[in-house]
C-alpha cells in the first residue's frame, strides 16, 4: 500500500497547484506548486482558514462557502484573485467536495504566465509585420526623395544667386530632414557587433547623460543587483535603446508643470526560467525604468511601440520603435506598465552566450 508521505510526493511534482481543505475551508494539505503560487509554506496554513490567502474583500472564499453548502463540483475559467499580498493572479479552479471524508480539492492553473506567453507572441508577430511595413514604405519614400533632391541642387545651380536661391535651400533642407525620418525608421543597418558587456555599465552611461540633461529638476535613482553576470550584446545598441526609453521619462516629468518630486528609477534584478516570446531562457536580466510622471495615455498605450506613435505634441513616436527593435535584435522584448504616478518599462535580456 503506498503511504501517505508517496502521495505527497506525486502531488508535489504536479505543475497544478492542489489544495485541501475540510468542510470549514481551513487548509489541510497543500503541495509545492500551491506554495509557490500562494507565496507561502504547507507549516505556515495548516489549520488556518483558507480567507489567509486573500486581501480584504476579495469575494473568493465566500463563493467556495457558497458551494460548499450544495455540495456541489464546479470549474471556473479565468478568474481573478486577489491574495494577500495584494498581487493579483489569473486563473481555472475546480472545486470538488468529498462528503465522505469532509475535504475538499481546489485544482488551481494559474494563468497569467500562459496569457502573458500568448500576449507577447501575438504582439512580436504584429511587430514584425509593422516592421516589415514601415520598411517597405520607407525605401519607396527615399526613391522619390533623392530625385527631388537632386533636381533642387540642379535648379539651384541653374538659377545661380537669383530671388528663388532661398526656395531651393529649403527644398533640399526639408528632403534631408525627411530622409533622416526615414532612415531612422529603418533602424540599424547593420546586425550587432557582439561581445561581453556589462549592463551597469551601460546603464551608467545612460545615467550620466540623462543626470546632464537634467541637472537637479529630476532625482535619478539606481538600484543594481551587483551579482548580475556580463551578457552578449552590441554596447552602442544597449545604450541607445536605454537611453530612448529614459529620455522619454524625462520628457515626460519636464513637460508636466504639476510634477511633485520628480524622479527616475532604474532597477535591474535576475529572472529564473522566463520565456521571451516563443523562447524560454534559464536565465534573464530584467532592467526596470520607472518614472513618476502622468503616465501613457490609455489608448495608446497597447501601441507605443509602433513608429509614429506618441503622446507628445513635438514626438515623432520613433524613440520606443528603435528601442524595442534594438533589444529585439538581441533576442530581448520591452514592456510597458502605466497608470498615474507610476510609468515603467521592463527590459527582458537573456543571460548567456545564446542572446544574440
Amino acid at each position: 500500500m503506498v503511504e501517505q508521505a508517496s502521495y505527497n510526493k506525486i502531488l508535489d511534482s504536479l505543475a497544478t497547484a492542489v489544495i485541501v481543505l475540510d468542510y470549514s475551508l481551513r487548509v489541510s494539505y497543500l503541495n509545492a506548486s500551491a506554495e509557490a503560487l500562494f507565496g507561502v509554506s504547507i507549516d505556515q496554513v495548516t489549520d488556518k482558514s483558507f480567507d489567509t490567502f486573500f486581501s480584504p474583500g476579495d469575494d473568493a472564499p465566500a463563493s467556495l462557502r457558497s458551494a460548499l453548502k450544495s455540495n456541489r463540483h464546479f470549474t471556473k475559467r479565468k478568474v481573478r484573485w486577489k491574495l494577500h499580498n495584494n498581487s493579483t493572479i489569473t486563473l481555472d479552479y475546480s472545486f470538488t467536495p468529498t462528503p465522505e471524508i469532509s475535504q475538499v480539492a481546489l485544482e488551481i492553473q494559474p494563468l497569467d504566465r500562459v496569457l502573458k506567453i500568448s500576449r507577447e507572441e501575438a504582439w512580436i508577430s504584429s511587430q514584425e509585420t509593422s516592421r516589415h511595413l514601415a520598411r517597405s514604405m520607407a525605401h519607396e519614400i527615399k526613391n522619390p526623395l533623392g530625385g527631388i533632391r537632386g533636381a533642387a541642387q540642379l535648379l539651384a545651380q541653374e538659377l545661380g544667386d537669383s530671388q528663388f536661391e532661398e526656395h531651393t535651400r529649403i527644398i533640399i533642407e526639408e528632403t534631408d530632414r525627411l530622409r533622416n525620418l526615414v532612415d531612422r525608421m529603418l533602424g540599424p543597418r547593420t546586425p550587432p557587433e557582439v561581445c561581453k558587456v556589462n549592463i551597469h555599465e551601460v546603464l551608467e552611461h545612460v545615467s550620466s547623460v540623462a543626470r546632464m540633461e537634467v541637472l537637479d529638476k529630476i532625482v535619478m535613482l539606481r538600484d543594481y543587483d551587483p551579482s548580475i553576470p556580463d551578457i552578449v550584446g552590441d554596447k552602442t545598441q544597449l545604450i541607445q535603446a536605454f537611453l530612448n526609453i529614459v529620455s522619454n521619462a524625462i520628457q515626460a516629468l519636464s513637460e508636466n508643470p504639476n510634477q511633485k518630486h520628480p524622479k527616475i528609477a532604474i532597477v535591474t534584478r535576475v529572472k529564473r526560467r522566463y520565456t521571451i516570446g516563443r523562447d524560454s531562457h534559464a536565465l534573464v536580466v530584467k532592467v526596470s525604468i520607472r518614472d513618476n510622471g502622468p503616465g501613457i495615455p490609455s489608448n495608446i498605450i497597447d501601441n507605443i511601440f509602433f513608429p509614429m506613435i506618441t503622446g507628445r505634441a513635438e514626438g515623432t513616436g520613433l524613440g520606443l520603435s528603435i528601442s524595442q527593435n534594438l533589444i529585439g535584435q538581441h533576442r530581448g522584448l520591452i514592456e510597458c506598465n502605466s497608470e498615474p504616478g507610476a510609468t515603467e518599462f521592463a527590459v527582458y535580456l537573456p543571460l548567456g552566450s545564446e542572446n544574440v
